[in-house]
């Protein structure tokens, strides 16, 4: 019977609510994710040796190194070895074989034991995949607490591929980091970028088949899986891309690889690391690898140690107080010279900030690589209600013959529908920013063909105008929505203060009568 994305999903929170009496939510990720994985693996092993058995009538004739050569050439795609438990007693490393030992002390050692023996027997496929599980110990999750994890992580269906697809498997995943964002407050920005805000900026880049896709802060792999998945959609092979993603945390490392895995993307390579200090991807000479696409939602004006001598500061090095440009000169660095494209997600104080940054932005705007900038409405994301802005870049030379020497600017902060904890993007949203982003502009700059969506406006500005502001990519320096938005809230203001001042006069004049009259203490 065919399992059901409901079930799964609801199984598996079960399995993940009963870490309530041992964690706060924001740290459930840490253990459902490897558990999961791990069931993921045991569960395919098994239905695999249970092909191998039922389709090798005579097994039993051949010597254990010949029927493991058979199975693992033509049924297994990786191994889960033994491992010897506490008074030399061997167990597989599996979840089944784990499971019935609950009872006994020390499952946390046993289900450690276990996970670094997958990732020693498969070091091509699963070095340091789940972490450091550190939630393993005794004295961070008592084993009654674990044993019914397990328990009820079990009552999920089996998860092979007889059994259900990736896609529900997948989205199984995805549901369970969208869960652990809603409810685990700031830290949720850490891996989990929503997931409307991906699709944006994936549709805008369009990646191809056979492509390379780059994400220098990849998180849980959302942007890699979206890129595969959007191209998958449109009629294309989103396995052929080849994807890359560099992250600083290696727990978070860890999920993005389980992530891929589950979405049964197998051409990816997630390297730990921090990105601006020591970049993973290179090539034989040293100089950064290159990509088709590039895709990231970096920290926020996260301070840093700025760059001393690097191939990557173009126009100068951001400040040790932001390394947001820094993020974008990586990223540009990273772009293949004949298709490169790259978008990411930053507050808009990267539009208009002065001193280095600015210097920065007018290298960057001199070499006309800065093909738009998508205003986005606030409160879209987990970790902070600010808005932000998508900025679209080109490589050299590379940009349409209509785009040229100019940006486009798209303010779309109006476009939202309201949900529980913030703001969302709806699917048509997203696809009339993206309509508007394919438009082509009449003389004015103003689109000629876009759809006319309630709120949005757009304009493409040369880069005259852009350099008579003084380099300033201020959305309301070019949009008149945003201008006005801006004019609106200075009104609102000034009435604030003007109500406010009348408030006070009124309440002065309101206690000294009282107090002619002998009333005293309504000003204590």
């Amino acid at each position: 019977m065919a399992v059901t994305q409901q079930e799964i999903e609801n199984r598996l929170w079960d399995a993940a609510d009963e870490l309530r009496v041992a964690m706060p939510e924001a740290q459930y990720s840490s253990v459902i994710f490897p558990l999961m994985f791990w069931k993921y693996l045991s569960d395919t092993w098994e239905h695999n040796h249970q092909e191998f058995l039922a389709e090798n009538e005579g097994i039993e004739n051949l010597s254990a190194e010949e029927a493991h050569e058979i199975e693992y050439r033509d049924y297994q795609s990786f191994e889960i070895p033994h491992i010897t438990l506490e008074g030399g007693q061997k167990r597989r490393a599996s979840w089944s074989s784990i499971l019935a030992t609950i009872t006994q002390p020390g499952l946390g050692k046993r289900v450690r034991a276990s996970l670094q023996a997958i990732e020693t027997a498969n070091p091509n496929k699963f070095s340091r995949l789940f972490g450091s599980m550190t939630w393993a110990a005794e004295e961070v999750l008592p084993g009654e607490v674990l044993a019914a994890v397990m328990q009820a992580m079990n009552r999920t269906p089996e998860m092979h591929e007889g059994n259900m697809s990736h896609d529900v498997l997948g989205g199984a995943y995805e549901y369970l980091l969208k869960r652990f964002s809603d409810g685990s407050g700031t830290r949720a920005g850490q891996f989990f970028t929503p997931r409307e805000v991906v699709e944006l900026i994936v549709e805008v880049l369009a990646p191809q088949s056979f492509e390379s896709v780059y994400d220098p802060t990849c998180g849980s792999g959302g942007m890699l899986i979206a890129s595969a998945n959007l191209l998958k959609a449109s009629g294309g092979r989103g396995y052929t891309l080849k994807l890359y993603g560099q992250e600083a945390v290696m727990d978070t490392a860890g999920v993005a690889r389980m992530n891929l895995f589950m979405h049964n993307l197998t051409q990816f390579q997630v390297e730990v690391g921090d990105t601006l200090k020591d970049p993973r991807f290179k090539n034989p000479d040293g100089s950064l690898a290159q990509f088709d696409v590039i895709v990231a939602n970096p920290p926020y004006s996260m301070k840093w140690k700025p760059w001393t001598n690097d191939q990557r500061a173009l126009g100068g090095v951001a400040p040790q107080s932001s390394a947001d440009w820094a993020f974008v000169q990586h990223m540009i660095a990273s772009m293949g010279p004949k298709k490169g494209r790259a978008a990411v997600v930053l507050p808009h104080g990267v539009l208009f900030r002065g001193g280095q940054e600015a210097a920065i932005r007018q290298r960057v705007l001199d070499d006309d690589l800065l093909e738009a900038v998508i205003g986005l409405p606030a409160n879209l994301f987990y970790n902070t209600s600010i808005p932000t802005a998508i900025l679209v870049f080109r490589s050299r030379g590379t940009k349409a013959t209509e785009r040229k020497d100019g940006v486009l600017f798209i303010d779309a902060s109006k476009c939202f529908a309201k949900a529980r904890n913030r703001n969302i993007l709806t699917d048509a949203d997203i696809a009339h920013v993206v309509t508007t982003y394919h438009s082509s502009f009449d003389a004015n700059g103003n689109a000629a063909d876009a759809d006319g969506q309630e709120g949005l406006t757009a304009r493409f500005v040369p880069k005259t105008e852009i350099m008579a502001n003084g380099y300033d990519l201020n959305i309301g320096r070019y949009i008149k929505q945003a201008a006005a938005a801006q004019e609106d809230l200075g009104t609102l203001i000034d009435a604030y203060n003007i109500a406010r001042a009348e408030r006070q006069k009124t309440e002065q004049r309101m206690l000294e009568v009282l107090a002619a009259a002998g009333v005293v203490g309504f000003d204590e």
